[in-house]
């Protein structure tokens, strides 16, 4: 017996090299979209399980949804992908912490003035 193992692949011609490679892409992407898929599961489980409990929550299943809708034929109109492009950007701008600017930091004119 011998403590190395043999490559069969440099035994074979190209065209069966190339098919085993392709049975093995395809394998492990297969095994990708079931891992995928489960994890997926695992997330709307834990999405739906309680309602958020803030604004932020609330946005982050917001994309979680509009990122299945983007996905799909329906969402590839230019309108659709715009409109889903804008409400993103709409929600950075309004979940960003607020900034102040100069005049905010000064007190509120007082009644006499």
């Amino acid at each position: 017996m011998t403590d190395h193992t043999i490559e069969l692949d440099k035994h074979r011609g190209m065209a069966a090299q190339k098919a085993t490679e392709l049975r093995r892409l395809v394998s492990e992407v297969a095994a990708d979209g079931a891992r995928l898929k489960a994890h997926q599961e695992e997330l709307e489980k834990f999405l739906v399980s309680a309602p958020a409990a803030n604004w932020g929550q609330a946005v982050e299943k917001a994309r979680y949804l509009l990122a299945l809708f983007a996905a799909t034929p329906e969402a590839q109109d230019p309108r659709r992908k715009t409109l889903i492009a804008n409400l993103l950007e709409d929600f950075e701008r309004l979940l960003a912490p607020p900034t102040c600017s100069p005049t905010d930091t000064q007190a509120p004119p007082s009644k006499d003035e």
